[in-house]
């Protein structure tokens, strides 16, 4: 017994030492181009950062979607996560015309047009998350990686009466899926080669 072996026993084929892993979803953070709507309600980010708004559970999200809607208690959403302001969800008082700064402060004016009783009534959340500590959420928003809510940053700036394009190009992607789809193909083709001459060794070795 104390000469006793434990010798592998392998079959034909290559050992499987690779499994696949699902990774973590990223997030492409480049702009889009700008695109000039003149509706009030549009904002467009200018540069890096993101607009924060609530969803329906109540958490802080953010997206670079500026096209803000209005619903029927003068709250403002986008795809119906609130706009986030200074004191909460932005809430735009009845009959009235309102704009944004460049700094994301909202003004109203009398829906009778008169400039002098123009005023200040909230303002954008706005903040600038490092693309490591952006996240997924199941509803596909972004959210921060640590679960800690961003900061206001000062320094970020919208466009009023725009809105941002797509920042992917159908072009250069499917020039990417082609060039993807070959170079699985050549790999396949390698495999298929590499066997072939497995075979032909084995074929020698037993001498037929």
């Amino acid at each position: 017994m104390a000469m006793a072996t434990n010798d592998k026993v392998k079959g034909g084929g290559f050992d499987t030492r690779y499994m696949a892993q699902e990774g973590a979803s990223g997030v492409n953070d480049s702009t889009g181009v700008a695109e000039k709507t003149e509706r009030p309600l549009d904002v467009a980010i200018q540069g890096a950062g993101y607009i924060a708004v609530q969803d329906k559970n109540g958490n802080e999200v953010y997206t670079r979607n500026g096209n803000i809607q209005q619903d029927d208690q003068g709250q403002l959403a986008i795809d119906g996560n609130l706009v986030l302001g200074d004191n909460g969800p932005i809430i735009l008082p009845p009959n009235a015309i309102a704009s944004f700064g460049s700094d994301g402060t909202l003004s109203v004016t009398p829906d009778d047009g008169d400039v002098t009783a123009t005023m200040d009534i909230d303002r954008l959340k706005l903040v600038d998350i490092p693309v490591a500590n952006l996240a997924k959420n199941p509803e596909g928003m972004l959210i921060t990686a640590d679960g800690v809510p961003a900061q206001r940053d000062e320094n970020i700036k919208v466009s009023g009466g725009f809105l941002e394009g797509s920042n992917v190009s159908a072009v250069s992607e499917m020039m990417s899926s082609i060039a993807m789809n070959r170079q699985f193909e050549a790999q396949i083709k390698m495999m298929k080669t590499a066997e072939d001459i497995s075979d032909a060794g084995n074929r020698l070795l037993r001498g037929s």
